[in-house]
């Protein structure tokens, strides 16, 4: 991987070419959820895979705190702001003018600031993983944190709690750097927010999870977007199902 400086913080990143020659190679941005990675989130699920050989550009980064980007422990170094102010940044290092920024979960609560503050740089925003909780929630419970600082995943009774621990163990986290993620990550938009979003806007969440709230409900907020039900999936599914990767790419062929 490569890195780049991120106003004093080190990130590490990506950048895969298409695979198919004569494309136009515009860039998609993909930002990972919490306690995964681009690795995770992105390459594992065959997401850049589909998305290089449809004639895409693919940006993929570790956010701070996760993988192989720099470790933090302030809670007020995770806001969802200064987050996305990272994946502007790593555009800017890329000398990208505008890109389809793709978020899953925390990625896609990352993603939704980033084009809030800055329109101009989205072609399209892509919110998997995330619905009316962007609005009516906070992220993941503030338990999610304590369920990181337990001794041990065995402490542990909580169904989700034991899920987010578990998951975190499985891809080799800093637990300490996640919980305070957790804690600093909770930022929600307005409804008037959302509802100033202005880029073509596409959300996608599973029919079975319990995590992420309504997408319909959340894109009937945003001016002219599509939602899209991943059918039968549940939070950690849903993300590479192969529903949900034709209707991404259905979406970015039609898009402004």
């Amino acid at each position: 991987m490569q890195r780049f400086d991120s106003d004093g913080v080190s990130l590490a990143y990506l950048d895969l070419a298409p695979t198919v020659e004569g494309t136009s190679a515009e860039p998609v941005v993909l930002v990972h959820g919490f306690a995964s990675s681009h690795a995770v989130n992105w390459i594992n699920t065959q997401w850049s895979k589909t998305l290089t050989h449809a004639g895409y550009r693919v940006v993929l980064l570790d956010n701070r705190g996760h993988g192989q980007s720099q470790k933090l422990y302030d809670p007020d170094a995770y806001s969802s702001q200064i987050m996305a102010e990272d994946v502007r940044r790593l555009m800017d290092h890329l000398a990208i003018e505008r890109a389809d920024v793709m978020g899953y979960s925390m990625g896609a609560r990352i993603s939704a600031h980033l084009a809030l503050a800055h329109p101009d740089r989205l072609r399209s925003l892509l919110l998997g993983g995330l619905g009316i909780h962007l609005v009516e929630g906070v992220g993941l419970p503030l338990g999610i944190a304590d369920a990181m600082e337990a001794p041990s995943l065995a402490d542990l009774t909580d169904p989700m709690q034991r899920m987010f621990r578990a998951f975190a163990e499985n891809t080799g986290s800093d637990l300490r750097a996640l919980a305070a993620c957790i804690r600093g990550s909770r930022q929600t938009l307005s409804v008037g927010e959302v509802g100033a979003i202005a880029v073509p806007t596409l959300v996608c969440v599973g029919t079975k999870d319990d995590v992420s709230g309504s997408g319909p409900e959340l894109a009937a907020l945003i001016p002219g977007a599509e939602s899209f039900d991943i059918e039968g999936r549940d939070h950690n599914l849903a993300v590479g199902d192969k529903s949900h990767k034709q209707a991404v790419l259905a979406f970015l062929s039609r898009r402004a």
